[in-house]
């Protein structure tokens, strides 16, 4: 690390963050308010709500993820796997890394990489580790509040295999944590960096999380979309977004590289609809299109607090294989043992590799949440000042800086364009904004011809094709 922000203001409750940005919308807040819920904003965030003011406690600002006064994940990591022979400035504490996917059964064709999240989660089941399993699966958009997935517990592998593939849509864990606390047993509890790190610190304030939560299993991630992202994908496919019953983010096809992504719709009336992302707008996913703002201020990509962390190998030769690869990092003892003891029977066919292989797999995300977080950081001025693992900067290319400020701009953009078009009735708007935001996006930002060459010149006379 590069060294500490400087630690912001406490905030005392959920509506100082959200005014900064920095709800996330993972509902652990909830747990310090029995009337509060997680509802929509208004541009497909979920953010929490009570029906009467939140009591005034310190503990919000020690459990919320983004808040400046939580622990970060280096002290978090340090308590939970303090004997982890490795520690790595970008992947964290950890035991054992690997590549690869599952040999047994359908896991691998199930999800939408190697099968590996799916398999963890089963053999904590199957080995009575375990009573149940929190994780996101589809829900019906007539059902509740019109959410397309939500968390649930599973407690058996018939009902953990629907909720495979990844899902790039607001989930909050309001719901399970109730239930963990109201149903006794042991559970674990599968979420994105941010979302296991504010398991963590809601373990620290309340005992009975802390003794039912006794695992984590970490996803790796870029950052998370708000639910206009279906909303679009629906209205550049020539359907309603109300009308969409489900969605496929990740179609899995063995044939075609793992991210050559499809999305297919299916809706009310059984019908389905599919598109490759890169024909859709908003398919190009670093770009930032309907991010939540509060990923701009993360410096977690590989779940650094999870006990087993799991994400897609985006190097060759596994980018290119269809059928879809895991890169795993261990820290707990107990999780290394497991996946030993899976490769040693033939049901895993993973080979280690080391920290400099994992970063290579997710260098886009790092330097999105390291040299980007810095400038961000440099830039920022919040009502309530995030405190980050890495140091305020603005010492970095001019180039980098437009990327980073345009990614910012999409994001805010994307969600007026899109509220604009809706009022209006004319999804041309918002497509015709996405296509010209697309395009200066890549050709000001990424061109290495002659437009690359003329916007070098503008913004740094000295300088000959820096990125």
């Amino acid at each position: 690390m590069t060294g500490l922000a400087k630690r912001g203001r406490a905030p005392t409750e959920p509506k100082e963050i959200i005014a900064s940005g920095l709800c996330i919308g993972c509902g652990g807040c909830t747990t310090l308010q029995p009337s509060a819920q997680m509802v929509w904003d208004k541009d497909g965030h979920l953010k929490p709500a009570a029906p009467e003011p939140w009591p005034p406690s310190d503990a919000f600002a020690r459990l919320c993820p983004f808040s400046p006064a939580a622990a970060d994940e280096d002290e978090i990591a340090a308590r939970l796997y303090p004997s982890a022979p490795q520690n790595d400035a970008m992947i964290g504490r950890y035991r054992g890394a690997y590549v690869g996917h599952v040999s047994e059964g359908d896991f691998r064709m199930g999800g939408s990489s190697g099968g590996m999240v799916s398999w963890v989660a089963a053999e904590l089941l199957r080995r009575g580790l375990v009573d149940g399993v929190a994780h996101v699966t589809p829900r019906r958009r007539s059902e509740g509040d019109g959410r397309l997935f939500g968390y649930r517990i599973s407690r058996s592998e018939a009902e953990l295999s629907e909720g495979a593939k990844s899902r790039y849509y607001p989930v909050e864990l309001s719901e399970v944590l109730r239930e963990i606390e109201a149903v006794p047993g042991r559970y674990a509890i599968v979420g994105i960096p941010c979302f296991i790190k504010a398991v963590n610190l809601i373990r620290r304030e309340n005992p009975i999380i802390a003794e039912r939560v006794a695992f984590t299993i970490g996803l790796f991630c870029g950052h998370m979309k708000s639910a206009r992202m279906v909303d679009s994908f629906a209205l550049q496919l020539g359907a309603e977004p109300e009308a969409v019953a489900a969605i496929d983010y990740r179609l899995k096809n063995p044939d075609r590289p793992a991210n050559w992504y499809t999305a297919q719709l299916t809706l009310e009336d059984g019908s389905t609809r599919q598109q490759d992302w890169w024909h859709l707008v908003d398919g190009d996913w670093g770009s930032g299109f309907f991010m939540n703002s509060a990923c701009n201020f993360c410096d977690d990509v590989v779940s650094e607090t999870a006990d087993i962390a799991m994400g897609d190998a985006w190097v060759e030769p596994y980018s290119s294989d269809g059928k879809g690869t895991n890169v795993v990092i261990t820290r707990s003892t107990l999780m290394l043992e497991i996946v030993q003891q899976g490769i040693a029977e033939g049901r895993l066919q993973l080979q280690k590799v080391d920290h400099e292989f994992i970063r290579q797999t997710q260098a886009a995300g790092f330097r999105q949440r390291r040299e980007g977080l810095a400038y961000r950081l440099a830039r920022a001025r919040l009502p309530v000042q995030p405190r980050k693992r890495v140091q305020p900067s603005r010492q970095i290319p001019k180039r980098r800086k437009m990327i980073y400020r345009m990614r910012q701009a999409i994001s805010r953009g994307s969600h007026r364009a899109f509220r604009l078009a809706r009022a209006l009735h004319w999804p041309a708007v918002y497509i015709r904004w996405g296509q010209a935001a697309l395009s200066a996006y890549h050709g000001l930002a990424y061109s290495r011809g002659r437009v690359g060459k003329l916007v070098d010149r503008l913004i740094d006379p000295k300088a000959m094709g820096t990125d």
